[in-house]
């Protein structure tokens, strides 16, 4: 095939994929009422314009690549069409708001594809072959993109399954005999208010039914009120003004608590767990209301004591109060706010008996146990409802909405729905501190203090988003306990690192590095880029390499009590566990420390890391998961490091990062780096010393992934020569910096001298590592491709085949390496085939 052919086919295949994957976003755009459509489905048309995007940079690539750029292109694309191809076809059949129900619409298509036939799973794999296409060749669009493609991989792998396994030969669901029906199988809204009151759902006080008006603790006679209103209402707050969706959690809380209580064989519970600042803080219609808060003992006390007098009980104590709720025959809702404590047994606050509607609202993940049937997990707002409570809180008028909704859109994702936050962000607006289009650039800037800005009016209890989070570390810094202590070094560990998923299987492969070196010689201490006893004295207590084997205890107790204040979410990852942060209380958790505690805790986790890359194995199959870590480790100035520890520590850290860009081709990024290590070292950028060679041959890495590759012969031969004189052949190292010389010399079209040097490599290799050490795979796949370069294709096919079936074994079948090397074997096999 011809460049030009090859050129046609792929600028063809990309321009058929993005007119499919724009008619699928119209298809979506054009719905009016999203209530019944999956959620999943409103998930993944979130996507669309980024995979939309990744085409056009694609297809800007495409027209300047090279004849075997652009046919190694049409593998991947050929499969990102049929995907795209399913995909239209399911939002055509589903999406649209005429017909049957959207869920009978979608069990019948996703069937009609098949297995792969879910919403996500099409729209995963698109987003996994752009991922192969940045990767293999990661000039095709920019770092910033690159980096909204890991997000939403990340993303889309998170979401839960839209259709039950075995999708493929169930039934639609249907709805027999009289009654309503009111099904929200989405994330959209669904409003059910069968009375005359408001129903309403946000960050402050919720009411459904029919209520007076409310002024704080105030209460009313049975004789002057209304039947069917709250004769007794004791609350601390008012209604919120900004309240905003919540829908099904508020018909689930109505159908729990709200129930004939005639009926009822026990009493009536419903927890709300999560994040401070989302919103949990609620109430329903009853004949009495009453809010207790159980944030200390004392104030229980108090107000326990308080509604009880309501009732007409004069009590002194906390059980005299529960009795008198118990012996309250009339419909009552007890509120108990702020059960914070993952170390008090809430269980006494609960009146004896099973009268009455109690609602419980907590950060702690196991009060859900207090009502196992009957409890939320609070999480943020969906994003169309937290644009609406940005816009409410900035002021905007309703007729305007629609003009703001982008400039919303980018504010809710930068906050992560967090609601207190989004409402923090509309009072900053409001106040005319800034546009809502410059609140981006801003929150970059001044991050502590946008968080931190007070409100004047729907205050929260802890008033702003940082403050809510240092409520949950009070309750660790109070504690005297290891677990506690822990849990607070763990926090500050994982601020460090990215808010995404990372799994704790890195504390153990962190933990095995360090006992190797903590059991090693100190004679055996190598050159600038290793590791030594300086660096195990950095890991924190739980990691304590003088154990004989690994002991996770620690670190699970650290995990639990930082997940039961939701301060992490833990995540079942490959047969492990792994946590995640949001986003704002990863910002909150870095930025509550000062500057040098901040170089401290940087060192350390420098130190678990870098250990943890000993097992190269664990480092090359989680090295998409691990990216966005590493990326957000290195977001640091090179001075502050080299500030926060001794030259020794800081440059070793830095090279085997350094080694970690380079393996994920963070080419500009490693660059800069280079620069500033040579700078902080007082080290000439292209004259080698001995002492700092590995440094040097990072350097010549870089320079020929940024194609200088004049530059980089030059460097590594003048490495080389320093190496023969003070190192055999035969260490890795020096094969190392030899094969790196071949693939500069294959660019500069030696392709001769490259193959000798290269068969000479692969042979010392084999010898010294082994023929599956993952270094002898890499020179074996080197060679395959020298070789078809050179029209050798009965070897090169023999090496292909060993380097192809090594990989599967060693990183896996989905790992970037492994495809690029069958992919590169399959085009070879495709282009003799056509020869023939």
């Amino acid at each position: 095939m011809s460049g030009i052919e090859a050129a046609g086919l792929a600028l063809g295949m990309i321009s058929a994929i993005i007119s499919i994957i724009d008619a699928t976003n119209q298809v979506y755009e054009a719905v009016k009422d999203e209530a019944g459509l999956p959620t999943n489905f409103k998930k993944s048309a979130t996507k669309l314009p980024l995979i939309s995007k990744l085409l056009k940079d694609a297809e800007r690539y495409v027209k300047a690549a090279e004849k075997a750029t652009k046919t190694a292109f049409t593998p991947t694309l050929e499969d990102c069409k049929a995907q795209a191809t399913q995909l239209q076809e399911l939002f055509e059949k589903v999406v649209p708001e005429e017909g049957e129900s959207r869920w009978d619409r979608y069990v019948k298509a996703a069937r009609t594809i098949g297995k792969g036939g879910r919403v996500e799973n099409l729209v995963g794999g698109i987003l996994d072959d752009l991922q192969l296409l940045a990767t293999r060749f990661p000039e095709v669009t920019t770092l910033r993109t690159k980096e909204q493609l890991a997000k939403a991989v990340e993303e889309v792998t998170k979401m839960e399954p839209s259709l039950p396994d075995g999708f493929e030969q169930m039934s639609a669901y249907a709805h027999y005999g009289s009654g309503a029906q009111n099904n929200n199988t989405g994330g959209g809204i669904l409003h059910n208010n069968s009375g005359t009151g408001h129903q309403n759902s946000g960050s402050g006080f919720m009411v459904i039914g029919n209520n007076y008006n409310v002024h704080n603790y105030a209460s009313r006679t049975m004789e002057s009120a209304d039947p069917h209103g709250n004769v007794y209402f004791k609350v601390p707050r008012t209604l919120n003004s900004l309240f905003t969706g919540r829908t099904e959690l508020l018909n689930r809380m109505q159908m729990v608590l709200l129930s004939d209580t005639t009926s009822a064989k026990k009493q009536k519970r419903f927890v709300i767990t999560g994040l401070g600042g989302q919103g949990k803080t609620d109430g329903h219609s009853f004949w009495g209301i009453f809010w207790v808060d159980i944030d200390k003992p004392s104030t229980a006390e108090r107000d326990f004591i308080a509604a009880a007098k309501l009732l007409w009980h004069s009590t002194k104590t906390v059980p005299e109060a529960l009795q008198a709720f118990t012996n309250t025959q009339r419909s009552w809702l007890l509120i108990l706010d702020n059960a914070d404590d993952p170390d008090f047994d809430y269980q006494v606050y609960f009146p004896p008996g099973n009268h009455g509607a109690v609602l419980m609202t907590s950060r702690v993940a196991e009060c859900k146990n207090y009502s196992p049937d009957a409890f939320e997990a609070l999480e943020g707002l969906e994003e169309k409802d937290s644009k609406n409570l940005l816009l409410k809180a900035a002021e905007v008028s309703p007729e305007l909405r629609l003009t703001y909704e982008k400039q919303a859109e980018e504010v809710v994702r930068l906050l992560g729905s967090h609601t207190l936050a989004l409402i923090q962000a509309g009072a900053y607006i409001s106040q005319g501190h800034c546009q809502l289009h410059q609140y981006p650039k801003v929150y970059q800037r001044q991050r502590q203090r946008l968080l931190k800005y007070p409100l004047k009016q729907a205050q929260s209890r802890y008033r702003d988003v940082y403050a809510t989070f240092e409520a949950s570390a009070d309750v660790l810094e109070q504690s005297q306990s290891e677990s506690a202590s822990d849990a607070l070094r763990l926090l500050e560990i994982l601020s460090m690192l990215d808010s995404s998923v990372l799994p704790l299987q890195i504390f153990e492969e962190g933990w095995k590095g360090s006992r190797k070196i903590s059991q090693a010689s100190d004679k055996l201490r190598g050159g600038i880029d290793e590791f030594s006893r300086d660096h195990v004295l950095r890991l924190p207590s739980f990691m304590d390499p003088e154990e004989d084997e690994w002991d996770p205890f620690r670190l699970t107790e650290a995990t639990s009590i930082l997940a039961s204040l939701s301060l992490v979410t833990r995540h079942d990852l490959d047969g492990g566990v792994a946590i995640s942060m949001h986003p704002l209380t990863h910002a909150w958790a870095k930025d509550r420390q000062n500057s040098k505690h901040q170089g401290a805790i940087w060192i350390a986790t420098g130190c678990i890391l870098g250990f943890s890359c000993f097992n190269t194995r664990f480092w090359q199959t989680q090295e998409r998961r691990l990216l966005p870590h590493v990326l957000s480790y290195m977001d640091i100035k090179v001075n502050k490091a080299f500030d926060s520890a001794s030259k020794e520590v800081a440059t070793s850290i830095f090279l085997k990062f350094g080694s970690a860009l380079s393996d994920m081709r963070q080419d500009t990024r490693l660059s800069q780096l280079i620069q500033d290590t040579f700078f902080e070292l007082g080290q000439k950028i292209d004259e080698p010393s001995e002492d700092f060679l590995p440094l040097y041959d990072l350097q010549a890495r870089s320079l020929i992934d940024l194609g200088r590759n004049e530059a980089a012969r030059v460097l590594l031969e003048q490495g080389i020569r320093i190496r023969e004189t003070t190192l055999p052949r035969t260490h890795l190292s020096t094969l190392s910096t030899i094969s790196n010389l071949a693939r500069v010399l294959h660019r500069q079209g030696k392709s001769a001298d490259a193959e000798a040097i290269e068969r000479q490599t692969l042979r010392i290799k084999e010898e010294v590592l082994g023929k599956t050490h993952p270094d002898t795979l890499a020179s074996v796949y080197c060679l395959a491709y020298l070789l078809q370069n050179r029209q050798e294709y009965e070897e090169a096919s023999i090496l292909y085949e060993r380097a192809c079936t090594g990989y599967k074994l060693l990183l896996g079948p989905q790992h970037p390496t492994t495809k690029s090397c069958v992919k590169h074997y399959s085009n070879m096999l495709s282009s003799l085939q056509k020869a023939k």
